[in-house]
């Protein structure tokens, strides 16, 4: 081979190389892609917490304003690409995705690192598409609303079984702030002319039993963390028989539930 065609193929061999260099450059440096309906990535299933607002009663002005701080903390708190839902609890005993609010946190300003994104335009783009959608999710949450039924074991339960919050989700994490007064089917605290509190409802071990038939295990690795909020006559009971039933019956459906005031 003569000194020139070892030129020739030593040109192409750099020329392939460049080429090669350009594809795989071009094929790691492409933009994720996004689902512009969530803003979650397309591919993979991001950690989602969840904010469940019991509307099945009336709350004060000032527990409305700390429900809100609660959201904000909840907000605050997301990393970039984790999912956040608020749902409520209405008056018709339903839960509802309040304002359809289920998106995952495209990244804050302060998120981002300035060598590589501008971050007042990821905070423009924050606030447009994530921070401005929440509050006006939060107007409608914070208002109170009084209901005939409080179905809040089967509402979570339920909610275990959404294919965007069922078990194949990493981390799943729910904020129920409620006063835990359960009226339903399955169980009722109230009457209380029946007898004392373990008197009138069923055995906290019979009550997982039922969900776990009607709902499956949808709610087993789940971290909840419950903001009570306190009703008058209630309170004594709310903080002693009732959590510890709660807390047993949230063990029984492997829950990792723990307990916080509003």
């Amino acid at each position: 081979m003569s000194g020139r065609d070892l030129i020739g193929l030593f040109n192409l061999i750099i020329i392939a190389g460049v080429v090669g260099a350009i594809s795989y450059a071009a094929f790691v440096l492409k933009p994720a892609e996004y689902d512009s309906q969530t803003l979650c990535l397309v591919d993979g299933t991001p950690p989602h917490r969840v904010v469940v607002i019991d509307k099945t009663d009336l709350y004060s002005t000032a527990q409305a304003d700390a429900i809100g701080d609660v959201i904000l903390g909840e907000r605050n708190a997301l990393a970039v690409g984790e999912r956040f839902s608020l749902y409520e609890l209405n008056e018709s005993g339903e839960l509802r995705n309040t304002n359809r609010f289920s998106l995952c946190n495209p990244g804050a300003g302060e998120q981002v690192n300035p060598l590589y994104r501008n971050p007042e335009r990821v905070q423009a783009r924050y606030n447009a598409l994530f921070a401005e959608p929440l509050q006006r999710a939060l107007a409608d949450l914070v208002l109170p609303k009084d209901a005939p039924s409080s179905p809040i074991i089967e509402a979570l339960a339920r909610l275990g079984q959404d294919p965007a919050f069922d078990r194949t989700v990493p981390q799943r994490r729910i904020v129920l702030v409620s006063d835990m007064l359960q009226n339903s089917d399955v169980f009722s605290v109230y009457g209380r002319r029946r007898g004392r509190f373990e008197q009138r409802v069923p055995p906290a071990r019979a009550v997982a039993d039922i969900i776990r038939e009607t709902y499956g295990d949808s709610l087993r690795g789940t971290e909840l963390e419950i903001r009570l909020i306190p009703r008058e006559t209630w309170e004594a009971e709310q903080r002693g028989e009732l959590q510890a039933y709660w807390s047993e019956i949230f063990q029984q459906l492997g829950v990792r539930a723990y307990w916080l005031d509003i």
